[in-house]
């Protein structure tokens, strides 16, 4: 990798009490909330380089195909940032774990086949930036895979999103917030999505402000 000009601090976000939280729950979300399945739908057929944001614990380590020649993992946060290191090392393909911001990747333009974006754009400080940088890494064509919680369709819900994305909420939950919209930033970026469904997590369980989901994929134009 070849650092830009634009340079972030070591640790662009400092979490550590969410991180370690995160760092459980995302376990339990995979293994008895069904979300292990879902990083698996989101990471099929992939091919060549990737680069994947806002890489958490490496949780979707495990889910890349063989037939992805690297991936570059970019991750801000210091403890969760280890924890990816250790899933690099047991994952199938090569990973490459790297300290960063979505919003100022130090990598080259278009470097990658592919770019994953996993559960981050609820947490990124400026979500048409860090669009716009996954936009520039990616080759004439490549693809944007997205898994990400976002605005919820009902008017209700959606005004208690927004009520909590102004007070509690990111305090409570690493930055995170749940009233944007993830497909129409994606089309805003210069994407063109190509399939993509949505649906509730969990499935059948209670409605949260955090569980209205979209899953698909994008190609750059």
């Amino acid at each position: 990798m070849s650092p830009r000009t634009t340079r972030v601090p070591r640790d662009a976000v400092h979490h550590p009490l969410f991180a370690r939280f995160y760092a459980r729950f995302s376990v339990s979300a995979d293994d008895k909330g069904g979300v292990a399945a879902l990083r698996a739908e989101l990471l099929a057929g992939l091919s060549g380089r990737v680069i994947e944001v806002g890489a958490g614990n490496g949780l979707n380590f495990a889910h890349y195909p063989g037939t992805v020649s690297e991936v570059v993992a970019i991750e801000p946060e210091q403890h969760l940032r280890r924890l990816a290191v250790e899933a690099g090392r047991r994952a199938e393909v090569p990973v490459d774990v790297a300290p960063g911001a979505a919003e100022a990747l130090p990598v080259k333009s278009e470097g990658f086949d592919a770019a994953v974006a996993s559960l981050v754009l609820c947490t990124v400080r400026d979500v048409p930036r860090a669009l716009a940088e996954l936009h520039r890494v990616l080759r004439p064509g490549g693809e944007l895979r997205f898994f990400e919680h976002g605005l919820a369709p009902g008017r209700g819900m959606a005004r208690t999103q927004r009520v909590l994305d102004r007070t509690v909420w990111p305090l409570l939950f690493g930055g995170c917030h749940t009233a944007r919209d993830p497909l129409a930033a994606i089309e805003a970026a210069g994407f063109e999505p190509t399939a993509y469904r949505t649906f509730t997590v969990p499935e059948g369980g209670p409605r949260l402000p955090s569980s209205f989901c979209v899953l698909g994929t994008a190609r750059r134009v």
